[in-house]
């Protein structure tokens, strides 16, 4: 029993020592995801302000809600792909999202380390964007109709928006997985991924806020002190691109799922496909 215990001790040591030395290795790319993240809700609450607060001579110019909407999706498109396709995003793979980085530890392209500390990074840099465009804007982002950009079940109620959250959510994560794992197509990932924000973002945002990111929602819920209908924004992403990920593994089998990254030809370095003979000991641990 003390043999037992002794064992099982060592093998909890051995192990919390392979985590902190990957994660000592891969904290640049942890970073990346905050920051890039952070940028994002930067991004969406310029210009949702500028767009959306009353006092906004952009809103008195463009009073036809779906027009500013279109221009809020064309926007933020550009700002995913800006994202996407900087030296930032080709390194760290461009997740910037809680469920796309599950979705890839479910195909087994990112080691539950990286998964853990990819979805801290997340979430951390989704506060920190807000917090500081919050000190930046100050009430007209606070008020509404912009309140920190938080996302929020529409007139038609929680189903439709939990629905409507699935469904996008699946599409983004069955586009990344077809564009990515196609030879051809592999380039466009990023384009194929922000073409879809802009799209969601013009049309769907009036059913579910169009989230599709339980850290982007959690991180202005917090700024707002709360928002109606969190749980969805929780759920319906990581489940829907989960499902998504099923079908595609499904259709043309888990070998054909390359990389956990959105752009992998690129001369960074890539912390999910580094052989066994580049990795430490340590990182072979953790993967195996």
């Amino acid at each position: 029993m003390i043999a037992t215990a002794a064992t099982a001790a060592v093998e909890h040591a051995s192990k919390r020592a392979a985590w902190l030395a990957v994660a000592r290795r891969h904290w640049p790319e942890y970073a990346i995801e905050a920051a890039g993240l952070g940028l994002f809700m930067v991004a969406a609450c310029s210009f949702a302000t500028i767009l959306e607060f009353p006092g906004s001579r952009a809103r008195l110019v463009l009073p036809d809600p779906m027009v500013r909407r279109a221009l809020m999706g064309l926007m933020m498109g550009l700002t995913a792909t800006v994202l996407i396709y900087s030296r930032w995003g080709m390194r760290s793979g461009a997740h910037f999202n809680p469920a796309v980085t599950l979705t890839f530890w479910r195909l087994g392209r990112v080691a539950p380390v990286d998964a853990a500390f990819y979805a801290l990074a997340q979430f951390a840099g989704a506060y920190a964007g807000v917090a500081l465009m919050a000190v930046v804007l100050g009430p007209p982002l606070a008020n509404p109709p912009v309140r920190f950009v938080v996302t929020a079940p529409g007139g038609h109620g929680t189903l439709v928006a939990f629905v409507a959250e699935l469904a996008i959510s699946g599409g983004l994560m069955l586009a990344v997985l077809l564009f990515s794992n196609t030879p051809r197509l592999a380039r466009l990932t990023g384009v194929a991924a922000a073409t879809l924000v802009e799209l969601y973002i013009g049309f769907e945002a009036p059913l579910s806020g169009m989230s599709m990111n339980p850290a982007r929602s959690a991180g202005s819920a917090w700024a707002a002190h709360g928002a109606p209908g969190q749980w969805i924004y929780f759920v319906a992403p990581p489940l829907g691109m989960l499902l998504a990920a099923e079908l595609y593994v499904r259709a043309r089998g888990a070998e054909h799922v390359f990389c956990a990254k959105l752009h992998h030809d690129n001369p960074t370095r890539c912390i999910f496909c580094e052989s066994r003979r580049d990795s430490s000991p340590e990182e072979r641990h953790v993967q195996s």
